[in-house]
This record gives structure tokens, C-alpha cells and sequence, in this order.
């Protein structure tokens, strides 16, 4: 089951974006602008500047999310947001004696699909293990010619062995990750990735994603989610249809 976790985020972001938006309009300097900023103005100025979809002086403040029990189908699609810092669980430092993997929900509801998936994990498994062997007794020896520590050897044997039999894994193979993204890029990200047509575990991260935001800046993410939350559907011929039952979900988030 996919874990978001809201690690950090800028503080005073609001403020902080209200003040970068007005220093924008104003010939006075920014211990001014801030010194007239209220609450009340805050969450007025921001708002306004939601709507009117100004968002350069969004990009002051970012996120960082970690992200547990997804797959690494899921995490291919999340690196191809450029504007964003990831650092992922590696395969090739870290040697999985059992991997964890995703099941698809349309598989784990079939039987016989289930079955056959389990299977197929078990034997890649089996085969990682015994590629691991092999190499890393292979490069041990190696290692051992070079007259170092028994110790050293083995590491580095381990190191190599590993790094090669990931090869193994299927794209079903869990994974875990840290990320960043500015507000901008959030925004973007939420509006690909919540819509009905993105993959099913990507839009359940983002999802959760966006109900975290909420709760922390519910101005900056009034507006958050797919394409048709703010005006038509972006997907033309390829639209869902449902455009009032999405609009209706994310109005209760």
C-alpha cells in the first residue's frame, strides 16, 4: 500500500509568496511590504493570485514528500517531472533478500492472474539469489588476488554482484523514494497526475499527495487537480465524462 509522507516544507509560505508577488507591483522594498501583510491581507492577495494563475512567485516555496510501497513503474513516471530533486532506494547498493513487490488491483482480484504474478515474483526472486552467488563468488576470488582483507574482498564482491542482478527485477518491484518539488511544479504534477487517464498508482499517490497539501496551504491548492477541476476537460476525444463527479471529489478534499 503506497505510504505519502509530507517530510517538509517551506515555512511562512504563504506570507512568503504574497510578499514576492507584491514586491512585483510596488515601489517600496520588501520590510514594507511585509510589514503591511496581515492575515487577512495574506489569504485575500493569494487567493487573487490563484485564480489569476500568476505563478512565478509560487516557485519560492517548495515540498519534500517520501514515498514508501510503490513500484518502480511508478517511480519512472514521477522522474519525468524534470523540475523536482529525488533520491531512490537503490538496487545496486542495496541487496534485496526479498524484494517486495505491487500487485496491479485488476490482477489481484483475478485468481488465476494472481496466481501466475506471485509465481513469476517468486521465481525472480529465486533467480536473484542465485545470480548473486555466482558473481559474487567469482569477483571474490578476484578481489582476493589483489591482496586485500577478506573482509574488503567480500564487500566488494557483494557490491558487484548485485549490481548486475538487479538486472532481474520487474518493473513490480517496490521501491522508496524522497522528493522536492516547488509549489509550480506540484501544481503541474497534480493536474497530469490526478486526472482520471493517468495510472492508476501514480494518481492514488497524488491523491494523497494533494490532501497533505491542503492541510498545510489550502490557498495555494484551492485550485489543485486535474485540467477539468478549473475549466474544460483537457483530454478532448479522450475524456472520461465525468467531469461533474470529478469536479464534485476534489471540491470535498
Amino acid at each position: 500500500m503506497v505510504k505519502v509522507k509530507l517530510l517538509s516544507y517551506t515555512p511562512d509560505g504563504e506570507k512568503l509568496i504574497a510578499s514576492a508577488a507584491k514586491l512585483c507591483y510596488s515601489p517600496v522594498g520588501i520590510d514594507e511590504i511585509e510589514k503591511n501583510l496581515g492575515e487577512e491581507n495574506i489569504e485575500s492577495f493569494l487567493s487573487l493570485l490563484m485564480d489569476l494563475n500568476h505563478e512565478s512567485p509560487i516557485e519560492h516555496v517548495s515540498f519534500t514528500f517520501a514515498v514508501e510501497g510503490v513500484s518502480r513503474t511508478l517511480s519512472h513516471q514521477l522522474v519525468r517531472h524534470r523540475i523536482a530533486s529525488y533520491s531512490q532506494q537503490s538496487q545496486r547498493y542495496v541487496r534485496l533478500e526479498q524484494f517486495d513487490y505491487i500487485v496491479p488491483p485488476a490482477i489481484e482480484k483475478n485468481k488465476r492472474a494472481r496466481e501466475i504474478f506471485s509465481q513469476a515474483m517468486k521465481e525472480d526472486q529465486r533467480h536473484y539469489n542465485e545470480i548473486v552467488d555466482i558473481l559474487e563468488n567469482e569477483y571474490y576470488e578476484e578481489h582476493m588476488e589483489g591482496n586485500i582483507s577478506e573482509k574488503k574482498a567480500r564487500s566488494k564482491a557483494e557490491k558487484r554482484a548485485i549490481e548486475d542482478a538487479r538486472y532481474l527485477f520487474p518493473n513490480a518491484c517496490e521501491t522508496k523514494i524522497v522528493f522536492t518539488m516547488n509549489t509550480r511544479s506540484l501544481l503541474n504534477f497534480l493536474r497530469l497526475r490526478t486526472c482520471n487517464r493517468a495510472q492508476w498508482e501514480i494518481r492514488e499517490m497524488a491523491i494523497l499527495m494533494l490532501k497533505e497539501l491542503k492541510k498545510i496551504y489550502p490557498i495555494l491548492f484551492k485550485n489543485a487537480g486535474p485540467g477539468c477541476v478549473n475549466g474544460p476537460c483537457p483530454e478532448g476525444k479522450m475524456t472520461c465524462g465525468k467531469i461533474v463527479e470529478v469536479r464534485e471529489y476534489f471540491s470535498s478534499i
